[in-house]
């Protein structure tokens, strides 16, 4: 018994699946259907009941056609189609916030995730009901822009490591699977670029939601990269930052004041020996901005916690 998806040409069935898997697809003709067959052929081995969300991101190429076309060879693969062009983070957040099953699983369609180990994420949730999201953490960098990327996603992600409290060995990782309904409040907090990922990691350290980091080989992908170094590389720190301030301001906020505050006190030591009874007007400046950003920093401390999730 079966019932038709509203969304696209799929037939899915009606029992309730436990995992739900979001595919993105952009551009990715000459490679979506071996990567559906592998995510498929994977998960029906596993005996988890699950579907695959196949959503097209209004690609120009014959994605969409390709997909609808081997549609009847599996069953358990449902399509969506945007008519607009809305970005990986945009297909994530909706993906997940349709997802029927209790586990969401995200992961690429351009053939540099080890999608056959998805099974292997689901299994390390439903065995431990303490760990919320698994990470698939690449032990290699594969990607475009190689010599760049290394250096920029270290110094990212050692920013955002000193943020958090906490080691994170891969910050960005596209192949993940997490609890739903752990995730539902943050999913209004996706970005709609590359850096959902950083925002959903960072979502759960932040709130004390225990992250398992899952070691995987990572490929060379399929296709064309859709990665901008410098725009893409901008997002991400800036998402960094973003998502410290709004679970714990006092980390970004609160270290500068103190130092402008401790440099205002050392500088009004030193201008009163050169001078006695003399402030000079950089050194004021200097701490009065220190006292403005500690303020402003307890401030949105309070506010945050005032906040109702």
């Amino acid at each position: 018994m079966s019932t038709p998806d509203t969304s696209g040409s799929a037939v899915i069935p009606a029992e309730t699946p436990y995992v739900t898997i979001v595919l993105p697809c952009y551009n990715e003709q000459d490679h979506v259907i071996d990567e559906v067959e592998r995510i498929c052929a994977a998960m029906d081995a596993s005996g988890y009941t699950y579907e695959l969300l196949a959503v097209d991101d209004c690609s120009s190429d014959e994605t969409l056609a390709r997909l609808q076309e081997a549609a009847p060879r599996f069953p358990h693969m449902r399509i969506k189609a945007f008519h607009r062009n809305g970005g990986s983070g945009t297909v994530r957040r909706i993906g997940s916030q349709e997802a029927r099953g209790e586990i969401v699983v995200w992961t690429d369609a351009d053939m540099t995730y080890p999608n056959e180990r998805i099974p292997e994420l689901v299994g390390i949730l439903e065995k431990d009901s303490t760990i919320d999201q698994v990470v698939g953490a690449r032990t290699t960098e594969e990607g475009s822009h190689k010599f760049l990327r290394v250096p920029a996603k270290w110094f990212i992600r050692k920013v955002a490591e000193r943020l958090a409290g906490q080691k994170i060995p891969d910050l960005n990782s596209g192949l993940r699977a997490f609890r739903k309904s752990v995730a539902k409040p943050y999913l209004r907090l996706l970005p709609p670029g590359f850096s959902c990922v950083t925002t959903i990691t960072l979502s759960f350290l932040s709130n004390q939601h225990d992250v398992y980091y899952l070691p995987i080989e990572y490929s060379k992908r399929a296709g064309k990269s859709k990665f901008s170094f410098i725009s893409d590389a901008y997002r991400y720190i800036l998402q960094v930052l973003r998502m410290v301030m709004y679970f714990n301001p006092l980390k970004v906020l609160m270290p500068p004041a103190i130092w402008l505050v401790g440099i205002g006190v050392v500088k009004g030591v030193y201008d009163n020996i050169k001078t006695p009874f003399y402030l000079a007007g950089n050194t004021t400046v200097i701490f009065i901005s220190g006292l403005l950003i500690g303020s402003l920093a307890l401030l949105a401390d309070l506010i945050v916690r005032s906040r109702a999730e």
